[in-house]
């Protein structure tokens, strides 16, 4: 099985297709790399296409300490596997938690992106609610550990965010929640407690979104409400960012409307390739 060593000696599994300009998938935190296969089958018929599971979702390995799943980990080891493959730059395709490292990429190592693609990004990010989001994700954490994946699945598919996937797919719903149950209930704890727990908040991190000068687009559901005021935020202070909703969808963008994201994620990359996603011209801005 392939996989690519981190600098902490952290093995990450990953897979990948076709040939071309490069594309890596970085799943949220309720999937792992299989949840990006309507995108690999797709894009792989022009890109070179990698999708990796991340640290403490197996095939990859899980460490044992919470300390080693911060969000510094995890952007760093989508590098990782790029370096492993001797890839220089690549479009990064992020959902979720992928899509809070896509961002810090952009932010902390803008060379190796060629694009990035912010789907479903930013929940949890509300500066007046954080801590209790922070409180949430350390429960949630425990109850991975007390009771295991089998049990949080059962309650995570219900979630407000998720309920459009499962009336619109009920069957590609129940596949999802099927591999949830199936994490290494280690694993998620660790990435619940310290990434989802400990990550800062897009919120504060206005200055320097403003200076990232990689070209972006935003996807968000018009029924993911915690992703809704994020995705604007970003819009406003990305220079380079466009902007899309997709009617009556929730979290999971790629797998609810896999079409329609493969056909906005297949323009954004073919405009950015031909140089045709410029930042945004001043003289479109409303004055004041």
């Amino acid at each position: 099985m392939p996989h690519a060593a981190t600098s902490d000696n952290v093995r990450l599994y990953f897979e990948e297709a076709g040939e071309g300009m490069p594309i890596i998938f970085l799943h949220e935190f309720a999937a792992d790399h299989t949840n990006w296969e309507p995108q690999m089958r797709y894009f792989s018929r022009g890109h070179r296409c990698i999708a990796y599971s991340a640290r403490g979702y197996t095939p990859s390995d899980v460490p044992a300490s919470a300390e080693v799943y911060t969000y510094r980990h995890f952007y760093t080891d989508a590098l990782a596997v790029l370096d492993h493959l001797a890839i220089a730059r690549a479009h990064f395709v992020g959902l979720s938690m992928g899509s809070y490292s896509s961002l810090q990429i952009g932010l902390n190592a803008p060379e190796r992106a060629l694009s990035m693609t912010l789907a479903a990004v930013g929940s949890g990010s509300a500066i007046e609610n954080l801590e209790a989001f922070r409180t949430h994700c350390r429960a949630n954490a425990e109850q991975y550990e007390a009771i295991g994946s089998v049990e949080v699945a059962k309650a995570t598919r219900e979630a407000p965010s998720r309920i459009p996937f499962l009336l619109k797919d009920p069957r590609g719903h129940a596949d999802f929640y099927a591999g949830l149950a199936r994490h290494d209930a280690r694993g998620s704890a660790n990435t619940m407690r310290s990434f989802q727990g400990g990550r800062a908040s897009i919120y504060t991190l206005t200055d320097a979104i403003r200076k990232i000068p990689t070209p972006a687009l935003i996807i968000c559901g018009d029924e993911d409400d915690g992703c809704i005021e994020p995705s604007l935020f970003l819009k406003k202070h990305l220079p380079a960012a466009g902007l899309a909703f997709f009617p009556k969808t929730g979290h999971v963008l790629n797998l609810e409307e896999p079409a329609l994201f493969n056909e906005m994620v297949e323009r954004f990359i073919t405009l950015v390739e031909a140089g045709r996603w410029p930042v945004r011209d001043p003289r479109s801005m409303a004055a004041g």
